[in-house]
């Protein structure tokens, strides 16, 4: 790496740490680092640090959610006693789940799929 391409990362790293972006902090050297192999125009490059961001933030929002409910260790659906609270259909939560499982699964593909076409 090049003295100016050595500058320019750091600069890099402090203005994503100041405008308090850690996904992309995490991942662009590396994304650059493809795209300029790749050819990627900016657009693509730009869309794909965001998404990753997107992608992170969503994550520790999960986590921070998590954490604040207190809920126990191991609670899951597959554990979950629908007979204490019969007014909740078991038929009902558990087709959410798969839905929701299945909406993700189709997400992670499509994602898979942008990141590794030419």
């Amino acid at each position: 790496m090049t003295t100016t391409n050595t500058v320019d990362a750091a600069r890099v790293e402090l203005l994503l740490s100041e405008l308090r972006l850690p996904g992309v902090k995490l991942i662009w050297a590396k994304l650059a680092e493809q795209s300029d192999k790749e050819g990627w125009p900016a657009a693509r490059f730009l869309a794909a640090l965001a998404e990753h961001e997107m992608a992170d933030r969503g994550r520790r929002r999960i986590e921070r959610h998590l954490v604040e409910a207190r809920l126990p260790v191991g609670k899951t659906l597959a554990t979950f006693d629908f007979e204490a609270v019969p007014m909740v259909s078991k038929a009902q939560v558990m087709a959410l789940a798969a839905h929701f499982a299945d909406c993700e699964r189709r997400f992670q593909a499509m994602v898979s799929g942008y990141f590794t076409r030419s």
